[in-house]
């Protein structure tokens, strides 16, 4: 750290206020409101509301999450979704937030006990601050990082929405042949799982991998998360499924879901399972319901939490070539996905990339390194300096008075 930096800490630069005049009644929220409301993880804006009372203004200002230590900087009014934060206001007009802000962003602390953070740990945590010139030109200088990154992860993040749309054209591209037309009732033996008794816990301590909806939607599946017993099997609903069946999820926001078990396993009641003919390919019928999705999707009935019943997902009419046909479609299928999964690898690690580089600026910001010799001569040759040490006893002075 620079000699000309001052160590001092955040309880020094940061007052706090409770939360509770500004907890919003109603979780009403509707986009055409006014008055945004705010969480400090990483959702950030809950919603808007059209509250007027209890609106925080002393902008700019810091919201912490008093157990995770989360923090969002905020330059405009809002109202806040619960009390499980502290909003932090400058002690001094001196005090740089948005500076302070990020130097948060590289002071982490463990917060893996439930329990309030700001005022027994993070408050208490030092730091090194230079003079308030230097401070506005590290926070533009972050900035101008920041703001080349916004751009390049947002590209990023365009290319695999495309690649989203790309694997679903490649899809229905595979399906639209002249073929003959069946239900998928006729393409296997259908099926679907049930759950044995939560009251007898004994029924949970098996080897049998027990499927939930929401662990479909990778191609294979060989295991659970859960595992349950022969008995279970015997005193319930739920069946053992042979490798090579398909299942398809049919509750929920798992709608459409599908995987190939590439072992036995059960499932519970929201798994459709067909295990196909010899006439069918799996991996055909796999990539056959995936392109079905969205009209599972469609056909979903329940509100919040949809479902499709097993008999309509039966009765759909698809294509189905011979079996050689379906082969070759399969390799053309993967062909042109196995592209894909190579171009988002490479996305998500730019993405990683990105996200580490941020970091590496920051650490550099306030390890003193960010700026060049040049603009830290700019900074003291600026008419309004004066050194850290004078600027921190005028903030301590200033907060006294407070």
């Amino acid at each position: 750290m620079r000699e000309d930096w001052v160590k001092c800490r955040f309880e020094d630069l940061l007052n706090y206020e409770q939360p509770t005049n500004y907890i919003v009644n109603s979780t009403e929220y509707d986009d055409s409101y006014e008055t945004p409301v705010l969480t400090a993880g990483k959702s950030f804006i809950k919603g808007y509301t059209n509250e007027k009372d209890g609106v925080f203004n002393n902008l700019p200002t810091i919201i912490f999450d008093d157990f995770t230590t989360a923090s969002q900087f905020v330059n405009f009014k809002f109202k806040v979704k619960s009390s499980a934060m502290k909003i932090l206001v400058p002690t001094s007009d001196l005090i740089n937030t948005k500076f302070v802000y990020y130097a948060m962003q590289v002071n982490k602390v463990r917060s893996d006990t439930h329990k309030r953070y700001w005022i027994s740990i993070y408050s208490k945590k030092e730091i090194f601050i230079p003079s308030v010139n230097e401070q506005s030109a590290i926070v533009a200088k972050i900035e101008e990082f920041f703001s080349d990154l916004d751009k390049g992860e947002e590209d990023l993040k365009k290319a695999q929405e495309q690649l989203k749309v790309y694997r679903q054209a490649v899809l229905k591209k595979a399906f639209d042949g002249e073929w003959e037309k069946l239900s998928l009732s006729e393409l296997g033996t259908w099926g679907s799982g049930g759950t044995p008794s939560r009251a007898n816990p004994d029924y949970f301590k098996g080897s049998i991998p027990w499927v939930k909806t929401g662990e479909l939607g990778s191609k294979y599946i060989t295991t659970a998360e859960e595992k349950i017993t022969e008995q279970a099997i015997k005193n319930s609903s739920a069946k053992l499924f042979p490798s090579n069946s398909v299942a398809i999820a049919m509750y929920g926001a798992t709608i459409g879901k599908t995987s190939i078990f590439k072992a036995p396993l059960s499932t519970n009641q929201a798994c459709a399972v067909v295990q196909p003919k010899d006439s069918v390919n799996v991996e055909f019928l796999y990539y056959l319901l995936t392109s079905m999705k969205r009209k599972f999707i469609s056909l979903g009935k329940g509100g919040a939490q949809p479902n499709i019943s097993q008999t309509l997902i039966k009765q759909q009419v698809v294509p189905l070539p011979d079996l050689d046909s379906q082969k070759e479609i399969v390799q053309e299928i993967e062909s042109r996905l196995s592209v894909c999964d190579s171009i988002e690898a490479s996305i998500r690690e730019s993405l990683d990339k990105s996200k580490a580089l941020r970091q590496s600026i920051l650490r550099k910001a306030f390890e003193g390194t960010l700026l060049s010799a040049e603009e830290i001569s700019a900074c003291k040759a600026a008419p309004d300096y004066e050194p850290a040490s004078v600027l921190l006893e005028r903030i301590k002075t200033e907060k006294k008075k407070k």
